[in-house]
């Protein structure tokens, strides 16, 4: 199937690891032009030269002004936007009793402030050429919370809440705007929660790795491109008619339709 992505621009926010990265080389090999960002410009611009026709911006997406200073920086690499993927770092692991207002302050800095500026300065041109794409990597965490992540659990869902009001909005002008889901996947941050629960348990890593896959009815942790393989779909025009949905790709971890 080809995906309709040949010459499109894409802005893959966090994207020089994990879910991000897997999403990049997607779209890159379909042909889109990626913009690859991160923290490190040095390792934005590394992982940009392994991809066709991609280029890197490093920018810190939560330090005052980062996101304007990114959506410029996007612009002048590769010109308007038809394509957002909102993506970014969790909040530190912790149970919802020990939140505070400085915990609750930092989690909506971090995954809602940030990508509702950058929806904001791309829309416009999306909605004027009458096609555009906005996609969430988010958690399966939105339909069901989980357990010690609850900054996570509480930014994450005022993040899809905000962008399921904001599809119905758009579906007219062409626009769709969707979450991804990611279930346990083989990415760095799944190896940070782990590693959390294993400290916080006492048990050796490699239990805690194991438990987990028992309670995956596909048995495995996805794989990068597996989930990237799906984001590049709710990015092409095939997905025209799919909106204000959020899609798991978890390997049948959620028990619910």
């Amino acid at each position: 199937m080809r995906l309709g992505l040949a010459g499109k621009t894409a802005l893959i926010c966090a994207s020089t690891s994990g879910l991000g990265r897997a999403t990049a080389r997607a779209l890159a090999e379909e042909g889109a032009k990626v913009v690859v960002t991160g923290r490190s410009a040095e390792r934005a611009k590394e992982v940009a030269d392994g991809l066709p026709g991609a280029v890197g911006v490093g920018c810190d997406l939560v330090a005052d002004g980062g996101a304007e200073r990114l959506l410029t920086a996007a612009r002048e690499a590769v010109g308007d936007l038809d394509i957002l993927v909102l993506n970014g770092p969790g909040p530190a692991p912790g149970p919802a009793r020990a939140t505070d207002t400085t915990g609750v302050a930092q989690a909506i800095a971090t995954l809602v402030t940030p990508q509702e500026i950058l929806v904001r300065g791309t829309l416009p041109t999306m909605v004027g050429r009458g096609w555009g794409r906005i996609l969430s990597i988010s958690s399966t965490s939105v339909q069901a919370p989980l357990p010690n992540l609850s900054l996570s659990n509480l930014g994450r869902a005022a993040l899809a809440g905000y962008l399921k009001t904001l599809a119905a909005e758009v579906a007219a002008q062409g626009v769709t705007v969707n979450s991804l889901l990611p279930g346990r996947i083989a990415t760095p941050r799944a190896r940070e929660i782990d590693e959390a629960a294993a400290q916080r348990t006492g048990q050796p890593l490699a239990e805690v790795e194991a438990a987990s896959k028992t309670t995956i009815p596909a048995g495995r942790y996805g794989e990068p491109d597996e989930f990237g393989a799906v984001a590049a779909f709710l990015c092409s025009t095939q997905a025209a008619y799919i909106t204000g949905t959020a899609l798991r790709c978890d390997g049948g971890l959620v028990p619910t339709l």
